[in-house]
């Protein structure tokens, strides 16, 4: 335990903006992860509370893991119960033609933050983007104060990020995972993202595979283009049990901003989160 006190970021309080949660134990099991991977036990707020408060987190963002339309509604029911749980972020088809309906449906409870999209389960959004249908929902989670987050990077899916901001300009969208992509992928893209402040990335996923590297230099350019107001912390656990363990994670990120002071940090570790997520304080340990 020494080693967790000492990764406590002193005594900034930290809001993880990548989290999954679902119960394997649930009847007729869950979309992710199947059966068999390491990572399929649940995954549920008590047992990530107990992982991530001894590095000082004390609010978490839950991201979807599963296209089922009712997941979004547990997941608020499972957040209702734990106050670590800030916000979370469903999986809603904005082509869809019950989309509004279902929009309005979950954005009634605060804790709905938005939308992920990209490439996961079978969609594609650069298909997706030539239909009127899609922007207009795009538009609609625009106006009601939401954030789009994006799955999973790709230099395609780079430039298809651009092509939203380009046709919805007031919608804040949040990259995922972006470290995990090597920049020269997607070099002529990457400089377009400096001049648009509603793109945030996490900076998140920041081991190679199997977690024997902190790859520092694709951290550099990220923070290099992005700056110190549109990065954020995100552990994904406990997918990132796939690659190394939580205390590894925050200890390589942990110790990155820090020396890039305190101010920074800070801004990393909670300030930004508001900004893009505009989540829900629940307890008086997160900060306002």
């Amino acid at each position: 335990m020494s080693s967790h006190a000492e990764s406590a970021p002193n005594n900034i309080p930290v809001i993880d903006t990548h989290i999954h949660l679902f119960d394997t134990n649930r009847p007729g099991g869950v979309p992710w992860p199947p059966k068999g991977d390491p990572i399929y036990k649940p995954a549920l707020p008590e047992r990530y509370r107990k992982i991530a408060q001894p590095f000082g987190i004390v609010g978490a963002i839950e991201v979807e893991a599963s296209p089922l339309i009712e997941d979004n509604q547990w997941v608020l029911d499972v957040a209702e119960k734990d106050k670590i749980v800030v916000g979370t972020v469903g999986h809603l088809e904005p082509n869809a033609a019950d989309f509004r309906k279902q929009l309005d449906r979950f954005h009634r409870n605060p804790l709905f933050r938005g939308i992920r999209y990209g490439n996961l389960w079978n969609k594609d959004i650069n298909q997706e983007l030539a239909t009127s249908g899609f922007l207009a929902g795009l538009k609609a989670l625009a106006s009601l104060d939401l954030s789009l987050d994006s799955a999973n990077p790709t230099p395609r899916l780079m430039a298809d990020v651009l092509r939203v901001s380009d046709a919805v300009p007031n919608l804040r969208i949040i990259i995922d995972h972006l470290p995990q992509l090597d920049p020269k992928s997607y070099e002529s893209d990457l400089r377009k993202f400096e001049k648009r402040p509603q793109i945030y990335v996490k900076i998140s996923e920041v081991f190679s595979r199997p977690g024997i590297e902190f790859m520092k230099d694709r951290v550099d350019t990220l923070y290099g283009v992005f700056g110190e107001d549109r990065v954020l912390f995100g552990s994904d656990w406990p997918n990132s049990d796939h690659w190394t363990t939580y205390e590894k994670t925050f200890n390589a990120v942990h110790a990155y901003f820090m020396a890039k002071g305190r101010p920074v940090a800070e801004k990393y570790f909670w300030k930004n989160s508001v900004k893009a997520y505009k989540w829900v304080k629940r307890d008086k340990s997160q900060p306002g």
